[in-house]
């Protein structure tokens, strides 16, 4: 079993940051995947950005630019540095975790509005 805690969601206006941090422990894999989805009101899950712990990353055409991913091994942990953000990017952001299974953490809301 892998437990996901996220941390960092909240309120901001158009154009400002938050910072998303997920810490993993329990049965970890040394070759992993971890990232963020999120989830609108009314729409899929979808992909935010996901990181290997080779450091290979994979962004959602729609963050790319202004969305970084990383993560640190020592620690199995994984952040997401949100900046420029818009109001389309308000939504639930779940943690993920894929080793021998997938998991997921309980999401963390972030909402961008003036």
């Amino acid at each position: 079993q892998v437990q996901l805690v996220e941390s960092g969601g909240g309120l901001v206006q158009p154009g400002g940051s938050l910072r998303l941090s997920c810490a993993a422990s329990g049965s970890i894999f040394s070759i992993n995947i971890m990232g963020w989805f999120r989830q609108a009101p009314g729409k899929q899950r979808e992909l935010v950005a996901v990181i290997s712990s080779e450091g290979m990353t994979n962004y959602a055409d729609s963050v790319k630019g202004r969305f970084t991913i990383s993560r640190d091994n020592t620690k199995n942990t994984v952040n997401l540095q949100m900046n420029s953000l818009k109001p389309e990017d308000t939504a639930v952001y779940y943690c993920t975790y894929r080793g021998s299974k997938n998991y997921w953490g309980q999401g963390t809301q972030v909402t961008v509005s003036s």
